[in-house]
C-alpha cells in the first residue's frame, strides 16, 4: 500500500529497530546530499572482467566485517561525485557499497549529453544487467561481504535497478527513488525480494497515480514494500537537497531513515 508523507514532516520517525544491532547506525541526513560532503574517499575499480573503460567506485567500511553491500545506481548524468559521496555515506553505515557505471566513464554535461547516454544504455539492456550481474559477482567475492546485497538508484538509476530486480541475478533488496516503473502485475510476479521506493508529488514525469498502480501490483502479488509518495516535493529532490534545503530537508530526512530501517531489515 502505497503512503503518502507531508513534506514538512518531523525527522526520525521512522525507529531502526530492525537494523543489526551490531551495526552503527548514524540516522542523521548524509552530508552528501546535502552538498557538505568532503571528496570521495574511496576508490575506483573495475568490476567488469576485460572492460577496463567501466569504472566503479568502492566505498568500504572500517574494520574486519563481513559486511552486507549495496550497489548503486547513478542518475541520467552518469557516475559523478555526488553518488561517490553517497557510497561514502554508506560505508559509513557498514555496507560495502559499490558505484557502477553504466557508461563506461562517460559523464553527461547538459541535456542531450544527458539523453544520449540514457537512450544508448536503455537500447542495450542485455549489458546492463550483464554489467551490474559483474557488480554482484564482484561484491560477492569479496571476503568482507556477507553475501547479502541490494541495489538502489535514482532517476535513470532507479528504473535501472528495478529492470535488474526483474531480469538479473538474484539479489535481496531493491530500492528506488522516482526511477521508471513497471505496473504489470504478470511481470512484477518476477521479483523474489522486498522493493522499497521514494516518490515526490510533484514529478510530473512519475505521477502520483503511476506510483499508486505500481504499489497496488506490488500488493496483489504479494510483494514486501515500503512505498511513500512526499508531498510538495519535485523528481530529483533527494539527491540534491541543497538545491531548496528548506523543503527538502525533511522529507530527504525521512525517506532516508526508512531506507537504513530497510536495508537493515533486508540485508542484515
Amino acid at each position: 500500500m502505497v503512503r503518502r508523507l507531508a513534506a514538512l514532516l518531523p525527522a526520525c520517525m521512522v525507529l531502526l529497530a530492525a537494523c543489526s544491532s551490531e551495526q552503527a547506525v548514524t540516522t542523521s541526513i548524509p552530508a552528501a546530499i546535502l552538498g557538505d560532503a568532503p571528496p570521495p574517499q574511496g576508490e575506483t575499480v573495475n568490476y567488469v572482467p576485460g572492460d577496463a573503460a567501466t569504472a566503479g567506485y568502492l566505498a568500504v567500511p572500517e574494520g574486519e566485517g563481513p559486511f552486507p553491500a549495496l550497489i548503486l545506481i547513478h542518475e541520467w548524468n552518469g557516475l559523478v561525485d555526488r553518488v561517490r559521496q553517497v557510497a561514502d555515506a554508506f560505508a559509513e553505515q557498514g555496507y560495502v557499497a559499490l558505484a557502477a557505471d553504466l557508461y563506461q566513464g562517460r559523464t553527461g554535461a547538459n541535456r542531450d549529453e544527458n539523453m544520449a547516454l540514457v537512450q544508448e544504455a536503455r537500447g542495450n539492456m542485455d549489458a546492463v544487467i550483464a554489467n551490474l550481474d559483474a557488480a554482484q559477482r564482484f561484491l560477492r567475492e569479496r571476503d568482507d561481504v556477507t553475501g547479502r546485497v541490494g541495489v538502489m538508484g535514482w532517476c535513470f538509476g532507479g528504473g535501472m535497478a528495478l529492470s535488474y530486480a526483474l531480469g538479473g541475478e538474484h539479489h535481496d533488496a531493491t530500492a528506488i527513488f522516482y526511477g521508471s516503473l513497471v505496473e504489470d502485475p504478470a511481470e512484477l510476479a518476477r521479483l523474489d525480494h522486498p522493493v522499497y521506493g521514494t516518490f515526490a508529488e510533484m514529478d510530473q514525469g512519475i505521477p502520483v497515480e503511476q506510483v499508486e498502480r505500481f504499489a497496488a501490483a506490488l500488493d496483489s502479488i504479494g510483494i514486501d514494500n515500503d512505498i511513500h509518495i512526499y508531498d510538495a516535493v519535485n523528481h530529483g529532490f533527494w539527491l540534491r537537497v541543497d538545491q531548496d534545503r528548506e523543503l527538502r530537508e525533511a522529507p530527504a530526512q525521512n525517506a532516508w531513515e526508512r531506507l537504513l530501517a530497510f536495508l537493515g531489515r533486508t540485508l542484515s
